[in-house]
């Protein structure tokens, strides 16, 4: 399998987050950036999930229908093409990191996945179920961790 080149000019993989992309900042997602898509990719998802969250992992952003030749995204736009579904806190989009005050900092892990086939997943999907449904018919993925900490 292929490898996408996933990042972020607001922060380094295994760097800290800053808090104008938290959800008790400005709440606007980070800018990413990728290359390395499949040409024969018909669509991309992008989920962000926290792993470290104490009810489990915690959907950040979750993605689907991404055009497979747009190389990006802006700080606080949707991804081109793509249909925003509901994340952990029960708003469609992104929902910033927020751990507990005092946890060790929490890993906010990015994956852009190329599919060859277009998927379809509920409207509030779970971190397992974007896992499960993208397995099947990923050409490629990228992986970007951010870290954050209150």
């Amino acid at each position: 399998m292929a490898d996408i080149d996933l990042r972020s000019s607001a922060f380094t993989d295994h760097s800290f987050i800053a808090r104008r992309y938290a959800y008790e900042g400005d709440n606007a997602s980070p800018p990413l950036t990728w290359s390395g898509v499949p040409d024969d990719a018909s669509e991309l998802v992008l989920l962000c999930e926290d792993p470290d969250a104490p009810s489990g992992t915690f959907v950040h952003w979750a993605v689907v229908g991404i055009d497979p030749h747009s190389d990006g995204v802006d700080t606080g736009q949707h991804p081109p093409g793509g249909t925003e579904l509901v994340n952990g806190y029960g708003e469609h989009g992104w929902g910033g990191p927020h751990p507990p005050p005092g946890d060790n900092a929490h890993h906010y892990v990015f994956r852009l996945y190329a599919l060859a086939e277009p998927c379809v997943l509920p409207d509030a999907p779970s971190a397992d179920q974007v896992h499960e449904t993208v397995e099947k018919r990923q050409l490629a993925s990228g992986t970007l961790v951010g870290l954050y900490q209150r």
